[in-house]
């Protein structure tokens, strides 16, 4: 971490205000038969969601496998799905192929509004119209184009600091947020990710819902993501096998960034079932290190 990242990390954990800018997908979904149709798609319960709430989801293949980690948000007679870049496109074409099949409309947003998170909980925008999705530690606004220049002006006269992308990597792993390419793919298994709250048990019938429910019910995955910590001054990269001290394979490491608050080495793996205990002891290139929970900071 350069000298300006590591003053604005300061900035920001000591409580001041600060935004990031990057592109995402915010996809519409309208019609009498939305709920239908998303209920088949997506691995939570669109029934339960009340206009204004938000849950998280996953699409999944016929193999129970990711295409898009999403979240979405009742808005008044539509849905919105908000996503990756990286996955704003497959989102879309999954989601518009079933447009001829009833009364389901879907139209990408993506290019309509800029996507500002905001760390800072007590700003109040000024700039209509905006889409708002509130999370803990700050609160992110899809912004129309047209305003968004004026929604960055308040941001700055309120003394906010621009993030970078290499510190916006540092807040990410240290909240434990997987990256699509990165840290999951479509080779990943969706409980593998360990975000539980995104997948209803209960709703029935979705594509991919036979494979992820019997894992859920008969068993468990093989591996999961979790986090590992090692000393600071690590030399440790993503990609790189995670062995046990009698040299077995304990599973493979992610993203690995240096966490200035907790002055250790944090990083996200894939670790197998066996190994996922707290405080487990592994080596990652003859390096020490070990399994915690995520997240690292709140």
């Amino acid at each position: 971490m350069n000298s300006t990242d590591r003053l604005h990390y300061n900035h920001l954990r000591s409580g001041g205000t600060a935004y990031y800018r990057q592109p995402r997908g915010l996809i519409s979904v309208g019609g009498s038969e939305a709920v239908q149709f998303l209920d088949g798609m997506i691995t939570n319960d669109v029934k339960t969601l009340e206009d204004g709430a938000l849950m998280r989801a996953a699409f999944p293949n016929p193999q129970g496998r990711l295409l898009a980690v999403v979240r979405v948000t009742r808005n008044g007679e539509r849905f919105l799905i908000e996503t990756e870049e990286a996955t704003r496109q497959k989102v879309f074409d999954n989601l518009f192929r079933f447009t001829m099949a009833g009364d389901f409309k879907v139209e990408d947003l993506s290019n309509e509004y800029s996507y500002i998170r905001v760390y800072d909980r007590s700003f109040i925008p000024i700039t209509p119209p905006f889409i708002e999705f509130d999370r803990r530690g700050g609160t992110e606004y899809f912004v129309h184009r047209e305003d968004a220049s004026d929604f960055v002006g308040e941001l700055k006269y309120l003394d906010a600091i621009e993030i970078s992308e290499a510190l916006l990597d540092v807040l990410r792993i240290e909240a434990g947020t997987p990256l699509y390419g990165v840290d999951m793919d479509e080779t990943t298994i969706i409980p593998e990710i360990g975000i539980d709250d995104m997948i209803s048990y209960t709703k029935g019938c979705y594509v991919g819902q036979e494979i992820i429910a019997r894992i859920h019910f008969r068993g468990h995955v093989a591996k999961k993501l979790t986090g590992i910590t090692a000393a600071e001054g690590s030399d440790l990269k993503p990609g790189e096998e995670i062995m046990t001290k009698d040299g077995k394979n304990a599973g493979r490491l992610t993203s690995i960034t240096i966490s200035p608050k907790l002055q250790k080495t944090v990083g996200l793996a894939y670790i197998r079932y066996d190994h996922l205990a707290d405080g487990t002891e592994l080596l990652a290139d003859k390096t020490a290190v070990e399994v915690a929970s995520l997240p690292f900071y709140r």
